[in-house]
């Protein structure tokens, strides 16, 4: 496929700095968000601005969402003035939000009715990820349509196939269950060392390491014990996740008994106010039930 023209809809943490590295590329560009500022930050760096959904369809000849929830893809695509009313027959819709796995499969068989070809390509790699063109994009659907698309997905960062419309999602909930698994242990394991007189700094340091080195600790450790929860990722996304999960979980009748326990830590972020946090926030909740503060920047 020749450069085609791409529909970019969601600028948010993500979205901007993935929009921008196919701006670079030489794609050419129309964008929409509801935030109106994002919009023209990113036709500032070269886009074309878009009023709606629909109007950044009729433009493009790929449509990416890169959208907060499953009701959002839901109403871009099908609402009014949305993509479902300007897209042409034979283009491409790529939904890279992590929504429900069913719902991607529904939204993908509809729109392929029209005669539009779909994927879904949920990423993983928060912010840093993005704004390093470094993210692991995770995707479902025909391996045609993926290998057409695959010029795209090699801006923002690398693509696999994972199966089926809607394998995607399963994958990236998988990933979700073990970030949030993760930064619950790297949380405890703060937590216990500061109660016990170590420093939180050398336990990041050690343990980066070691066999329980991982990406939390590598993008998320010092930031921990720094107090700093700028959000890359907020906690009200990560409990939707979390959310999407369970549902996952029952629908394929899996027991996550683990994942569950972490899901009523975010849930207590989220009754605490703390959605907004960055989810490695999700310290502070463990240190309030150990009655310390195992961060040294504030």
């Amino acid at each position: 496929m020749s450069k085609p023209k791409i529909g970019f809809i969601g600028l948010g943490i993500m979205g901007r700095p993935m929009s921008k590295h196919l701006i670079n590329a030489g794609y050419e560009l129309t964008v929409y968000d509801i935030v109106a500022d994002s919009v023209k930050e990113i036709a500032a760096a070269g886009a074309t601005a878009a009023s709606t959904c629909k109007e950044v369809a009729e433009n493009s000849d790929v449509i990416i969402t890169m959208v907060p929830d499953s009701p959002d893809v839901e109403a871009a695509v099908f609402g009014e003035n949305g993509i479902a009313e300007g897209i042409k027959s034979g283009s491409y819709y790529v939904d890279m939000s992590t929504i429900a796995p069913s719902v991607a499969i529904s939204v993908g068989e509809r729109l392929a009715e029209q005669g539009v070809k779909c994927l879904d390509g949920p990423v993983s790699g928060g912010d840093v990820g993005a704004q390093n063109a470094a993210l692991s994009i995770m995707c479902g659907g025909e391996e045609d349509v993926f290998n057409e698309i695959k010029p795209i997905f090699d801006i923002m960062g690398k693509a696999v196939l994972c199966g089926k419309l809607g394998s995607g999602q399963i994958v990236k909930a998988c990933n979700q269950v073990l970030v949030a698994v993760t930064i619950a242990g790297v949380s405890e394991a703060l937590t216990l060392g500061a109660k016990a007189g170590v420093d939180p700094l050398k336990i990041v340091e050690v343990l980066s390491g070691g066999l329980a080195r991982c990406g939390i600790l590598e993008n998320r450790g010092e930031r921990m014990v720094n107090g700093d929860f700028d959000p890359g990722f907020r906690i009200r996304l990560h409990y939707k996740d979390l959310n999407i999960i369970q549902k996952t979980g029952n629908d394929f009748g899996v027991p996550l008994p683990v994942t569950g326990s972490v899901f009523e830590l975010f849930k207590t972020a989220m009754v605490q106010d703390r959605g907004e946090l960055d989810h490695s926030g999700l310290l502070t909740v463990i240190e309030d039930m150990a009655g310390i503060q195992a961060r040294t920047g504030e």
